[in-house]
């Protein structure tokens, strides 16, 4: 795990200083505190800050074979590297380390761009082809690793973080009402925008080539999944998944340093506990939470999952006051807003758990895969909806409309009538209705259907997503947008932040490709999610953790902070009209948002704490950069 960054003078080939590379690579030097390296050439410079894992003394980059014709730079980890080499040793190349960069760097040579499709592992990386004049910048298969770029002037900026592109400029871009409009609907701001305008990211799975005076850009991961033939029956289901399962957990436990795993109150991180013992014991064990204020913590389910297995866990306590205190801050550090109020405990579990190991690993990825989200059902079930009478459905309609609060529902229902396959998709990932998003801007900021520019990245996924079932396709388009660009990406931001390597065993690449050939029966069953993984779970967990409700990281801490009127620091940003947001929205529209929710007609704490972080964004980018 580590930093990238570069420049490429792709059309006039001007010569690039080592000095702006330099400047780049040390505004990150929290991802690699241990070593730094630079290639600087003529019109290319590639900057490296690294954070030692694997084969701690030669794994220094840029890296490049021995012909020195090829180089690389890398951030991430390939867990399947010592297959890898032992293929390409079959090949006749010769390795000069024990490091996984290694397998990039040859396999490249041996097979051309095709080595991303051999990858599996979570990586942002350039390749630089001095032969060709070619460079390749690519980002792995689901975006767990983030890459960002400006093109501007025949020129090419590039790093893991914006912060290496804002420290080769003089001046800070503007804000960008469009990816505004995107993050205030979504909560995050879909590949490949960014707040910032004229700063892209790279969407998982794809990437940039630039050669020949010019650049492309394309999705190199174009797996389609098809449904097993013949079905797979439920026993082989079970039997195949586990045995998945094992090998992944068993590839991201290969570390030279120590490693450990942030371990929540839930099922999916006590199954990697339990996986994890099969080839060790004694782990460390990090939970956070806000303790016996808040109903729904996890901290005591989390300790009596560690005494379950045996590991040596650590407790990290908030409160409210920390909460608002450190907003801010960990809102500076993500460099693009993000609203979740997991945000506050992720970045200080990390803090904690850095202490004692340098690696961890997290349960993400079974909600998405199998079908754990309130919205999953509605998915799943939708299709019935069509088969009722239209005034039937009118009536329901009413009735969902009618509720005080339930949005999730409401937004469910609205989409069921939706005849186009991604635009149903977008209704039921977004906060609000399209036009009400909307409405909060004033009436000069917004370009025309700024909201919809998300179906525009997603048309791609059309066809390759054409044999799943609806469920299916959802989730298609959640591992390779929603996870990549909010979960995945403050995940990586805020464990870096504390030189912590966050590892993610469950969107393993033959993890997620099998999943995704599975019908929806395996995954939402009887009305409840993650059938087929729960069927797991029963394996290795007891009953009293198997029974627990899903809590995550005190997700709804802040819902009851605006419904009781605790937080006076987050409503006083929403009817200041000095606030930063103002310069885009209208105060009235945001207030009204207030009312209804304290008066309990509405549940809008996700678009209010989208607002304070939009707020908080805007004064960490442009108020401190002045």
């Amino acid at each position: 795990m580590c930093g990238i960054c570069g420049k490429f003078s792709y059309e006039r080939h001007a010569p690039v200083s080592r000095r702006e590379i330099e400047k780049m690579a040390r505004s990150i030097v929290h991802r690699g505190p241990d070593d730094e390296g630079y290639y600087v050439s003529g019109p290319l410079g590639l900057g490296f800050r690294r954070l030692s894992i694997i084969d701690i003394e030669g794994g220094h980059q840029p890296m490049s074979d021995a012909s020195e014709s090829i180089r690389v730079v890398f951030n991430g980890e390939i867990y399947n590297f010592p297959e890898l080499r032992r293929e390409l040793e079959g090949f006749g190349r010769v390795f000069r380390t024990l490091c996984d960069t290694e397998v990039i760097v040859l396999g490249y040579k041996q097979w051309g761009d095709e080595i991303l499709n051999r990858l599996n592992g979570m990586f942002g990386l350039a390749i630089w082809d001095e032969p060709k004049r070619r460079l390749v910048i690519a980002r792995d298969p689901f975006g767990i690793k983030p890459i960002y770029y400006r093109i501007e002037g025949g020129n090419v900026w590039f790093g893991s973080e914006i912060r290496t592109i804002l420290a080769a400029g003089d001046e800070r871009p503007e804000p960008d009402p469009t990816a505004m409009n995107l993050f205030l609907r979504y909560r995050f701001t879909p590949s490949p925008y960014t707040v910032f305008k004229g700063i892209r990211k790279l969407a998982a799975g794809t990437m940039l080539i630039f050669e020949g005076g010019g650049y492309s850009l394309r999705r190199w991961y174009r797996y389609s999944p098809e449904p097993f033939s013949p079905a797979k029956s439920e026993g082989q289901a079970r039997d195949e998944l586990l045995e998945i399962y094992k090998r992944a957990v068993k590839r991201h436990l290969l570390s030279d340093v120590p490693l450990g795993l942030l371990l929540s109150g839930g099922v999916d991180s006590a199954l990697l506990l339990a996986l994890m013992n099969l080839y060790g014991n004694s782990w460390r064990t990090f939970t956070v939470g806000y303790g016996k204020v808040f109903a729904d913590d996890e901290l005591a389910d989390a300790a009596q999952t560690a005494a379950v297995f045996g590991s040596k866990h650590t407790e990290v306590l908030l409160d409210r006051r920390t909460f608002e205190e450190w907003l801010p801050r960990v809102v500076e550090f993500m460099e693009e807003p993000v609203a979740t109020p997991s945000i506050l405990p992720m970045f200080f579990v990390c803090e904690r758990a850095r202490r004692d190991v340098k690696v961890a690993l997290i349960g993400q990825g079974p909600d998405e895969l199998f079908g754990g989200y309130r919205r999953h059902l509605g998915t799943r079930y939708g299709p019935l909806w069509g088969g009722l009478p239209k005034w039937v459905r009118g009536s329901i309609s009413s009735v969902v409309e009618a509720l005080p609060r339930n949005e999730t529902l409401k937004r469910g229902v609205r989409s069921l009538d939706t005849r186009e396959r991604l635009r149903r998709y977008q209704q039921v990932l977004s906060l609000l209705p399209g036009d009400q998003v909307d409405g909060l801007f004033k009436s000069d900021v917004l370009p025309p259907a700024a909201g919809d520019e998300v179906l525009r990245s997603w048309e791609e996924f059309s066809d390759l997503m054409a044999e799943t079932d609806e469920l299916g396709g959802l989730q298609f388009i959640e591992l390779r947008s929603t996870l990549p660009d909010e979960l995945l990406m403050y995940a990586d931001k805020l464990s870096m932040a504390h030189s912590l390597e966050v590892r993610v065993p469950y969107l393993d690449k033959e993890v997620v490709e099998y999943s995704e050939r599975l019908p929806a029966g395996f995954k939402v069953r009887n009305g409840a999610g993650k059938w087929l993984h729960r069927e797991i779970c029963e394996t290795f967990l007891p009953a009293t953790v198997l029974r627990r409700k899903k809590r995550g990281f005190a997700m709804n801490v802040v819902d009851e902070w605006f419904r009781a009127a605790q937080s006076r620091k987050m409503e006083g940003m929403l009817l200041d009209p000095r606030s930063y947001i103002f310069d885009y929205l209208r105060p009235a529209a945001v207030r009204g948002l207030l009312e209804q929710h304290r008066s309990g007609a509405s549940d809008h704490h996700k678009i209010l704490f989208s607002l304070v972080v939009l707020e908080e964004w805007l004064r960490a980018s442009f108020v401190a950069a002045t």
